[in-house]
């Protein structure tokens, strides 16, 4: 995890308990936590399990629903397209390329005060 990724779990908890006006203690209290533990939760010292956050949710009356990012199922599909373009390219017959003929680059004269003599 990098960034506010890390954040994500911490800000939740905040939310939470904002939300249902309950002091960190009560809630650490109500979901079998150490206070120590919920507080490392919230600054993102540790990060919580998904059961810890579903228990946190619970604890403060609230229920904890999990949904797919929409960036993770692009990148799902984006997987699943890569896979059938490289199918094809596999099925596809080889065919050996002829060899290629490049032109000169520069064609070599002589200098000019060497063609004068």
């Amino acid at each position: 995890m990098s960034g506010s990724n890390e954040r994500v779990a911490g800000d939740l908890i905040a939310q939470i308990r904002r939300t249902s006006g309950l002091s960190q203690a009560e809630i650490a209290r109500r979901s079998g936590l150490q206070s120590s533990v919920l507080s490392a939760y919230e600054h993102g010292r540790r990060q919580p399990s998904v059961s810890a956050l579903a228990r946190i949710a619970a604890a403060a009356g609230m229920q904890l629903d999990l949904a797919v990012s929409p960036g993770a199922v692009a990148e799902e599909h984006a997987g699943r397209i890569l896979a059938q373009v490289l199918e094809l390219a596999e099925s596809l017959p080889y065919r050996p390329r002829e060899e290629l003929a490049y032109p000169p680059l520069i064609q070599l004269q002589r200098p000019w005060h060497e063609s004068r003599a």
